[in-house]
């Protein structure tokens, strides 16, 4: 297998600013990518803007401003997100940078001298908040307006000459990729909903525009703008330098590992995404997993209902690290999701700062008083011992596999049974009434600071800042993180000093 990993998020439409349907996108490719670095891959994590399209030019055209200064601006404002969230990314794209433009135009000429594209006049529904088209069957009343039944936002009938890719013809081709691919599409439920759309029979797809000028040009008709998504998607390509397909990162990143991205938008990537590929002759990317929306109350978020949750508020009241693990935790991964003060709060308080925090507090505190600030010599380990510590061992395919497979949930669920562990094997082992076997002591002791290290690596790609600060004190910093370590007992020497940590999490006062 190949030791290279490529991840990335969807990028983000800059027509207002983030909220925290971006934030969770994110944190969960951050979350991977951290992991198979820590594995000892090699991340290539891409994420970055989508600044082209009719949604774009009419909301710059509101504020009186230059399209790409409108961008500019917006872009920025993902960009300082990445830092907020302490992204681990690679590389930042944006639609209107050069290589971006060269990567598109050159997919242009290829699908259309393979006769892949033809000129034709384009009839029907579209949505510019979505930039989509949508079949009569897919749109409905509301208000006596016409929306879209799938993301109820409001379409306009569109006449105009345009450019059509022939993915009718692909439709059988598709079908035998999903079926020679069956984990191409994550979760079965959006594997499903995949299928049952192409074997209802797919349309040729309008693929430039003439009625707004906002793109890349059509190479060989320049009264055209190439359509919004066809542009987009070609970001997971440009930012590898494509075309040219002997680039070092072409050749060792494509075709990628995983693109992450949100439900609604699942047909462009796991329908005309590939088809668009395999007209081309390029290899689809090997997995696509749509994840769930963040739900505001029981709504999704959006700018025209006015619900936004706002993720820098959050952070500045609680802090980055619980934000990211209240996400990862309560998020049932590929399910909608939301976020209560309630719920943040409990996670806080009961998982981070209660069973991690204080488990790290009350080793290090016995240790300062009994061994001076040092990590104590063992004795053999007892049956007891052996159990919690081997537990890392046993299971360490199985959590490679969780990740492989993005199942976060069974990797949450993994770490907080061992922290109980953790805790349970401090109070049951009372090293407090060991004083008169100092080999007892010691061992409890030691096998306490291996629990707190494995579980720390583990918890480092959700809280990287949080497990930065408790690895420290063992003097492991993040180029020295191993993954494959947990499996080992006698990571730790004997007789190195470690370091006080302050509190990591601080308890939030509630009303109960």
């Amino acid at each position: 297998m190949s030791n290279n990993y490529y991840i990335t998020t969807p990028i983000y439409y800059p027509s207002a600013k983030p909220h925290m349907g971006h934030a969770y996108s994110s944190i969960i490719a951050d979350f991977f990518a951290r992991f198979k670095r820590i594995q000892g891959c090699n991340v290539f994590f891409l994420t970055g803007t989508d600044e082209h399209g009719q949604k774009i030019q009419r909301a710059a055209e509101k504020k009186n401003m230059d399209p790409l200064i409108f961008c500019d601006e917006i872009s920025k404002t993902f960009k300082d997100l990445s830092k907020t969230l302490n992204l681990s990314n690679t590389d930042f794209i944006r639609t209107t940078e050069t290589r971006h433009k060269k990567s598109v135009s050159n997919l242009w000429n290829i699908l259309e001298k393979k006769k892949e594209i033809y000129l034709s006049k384009y009839s029907g529904w579209y949505s510019v908040s979505d930039e989509a088209f949508y079949s009569e069957d897919e749109i409905e009343n509301v208000d006596g307006k016409k929306v879209s039944k799938l993301s109820g936002s409001a379409v306009e009938w569109v006449e105009e000459e345009s450019y059509f890719f022939k993915l009718s013809k692909w439709q059988k081709p598709l079908l035998k990729f999903y079926e020679e691919n069956p984990d191409f599409i994550l979760p079965e439920s959006r594997k499903n909903e995949v299928l049952s759309f192409v074997k209802s029979g797919l349309k040729d797809l309008s693929v430039s525009r003439k009625s707004f000028s906002w793109g890349i040009k059509v190479p060989s008709n320049k009264d055209h703008v190439i359509y919004v998504w066809l542009d987009a998607l070609t970001n997971y390509i440009s930012a590898l330098n494509y075309p040219d397909e002997n680039d070092d990162l072409y050749k060792n990143f494509w075709p990628a590992t995983l693109h992450l991205i949100g439900k609604d938008i699942l047909r462009f990537h796991a329908v005309y995404w590939p088809a668009f590929l395999l007209a081309a002759n390029i290899k689809p990317p090997k997995r696509i997993y749509g994840h769930g929306w963040i739900l505001s109350g029981d709504e999704k978020m959006s700018k025209s209902k006015g619900n936004i949750l706002d993720p820098i508020e959050i952070i500045n009241t609680y802090g980055l690290d619980p934000l990211r693990y209240y996400l990862i935790k309560e998020v049932s991964f590929g399910n909608d999701g939301n976020i209560s003060k309630e719920k943040l709060e409990n996670c806080i308080n009961s998982d981070l700062a209660n069973n991690y925090g204080n488990l790290c507090q009350r080793v290090i505190s016995f240790n300062e008083k009994n061994s001076n600030l040092e990590i104590p010599k063992k004795d053999n380990f007892t049956e007891s011992d052996l159990k919690v510590l081997n537990t890392f061992k046993s299971n360490y395919d199985n959590l490679i596999n969780y990740i492989d497979n993005q199942n976060i949930n069974s990797y949450v669920s993994f770490i907080l049974d061992q922290l109980f562990a953790a805790n349970k094997y401090f109070n049951d082992e009372e090293p407090w009434n060991k004083k008169d076997d100092v080999n007892r002591l010691n061992t409890i002791q030691y096998v306490s600071f291996e629990l707190i290290r494995k579980i720390t690596i583990m918890l480092y790609p959700i809280i990287p800042e949080s497990s930065l600060k408790v690895l420290k004190i063992f003097g492991i910093n993040e180029n020295k993180i191993d993954f494959k370590s947990i499996k080992d007992n006698d990571y730790l020497k004997s007789k190195t000093k470690i370091s006080k940590i302050n509190i990591l999490f601080k308890k939030i006062e509630t009303n109960d």
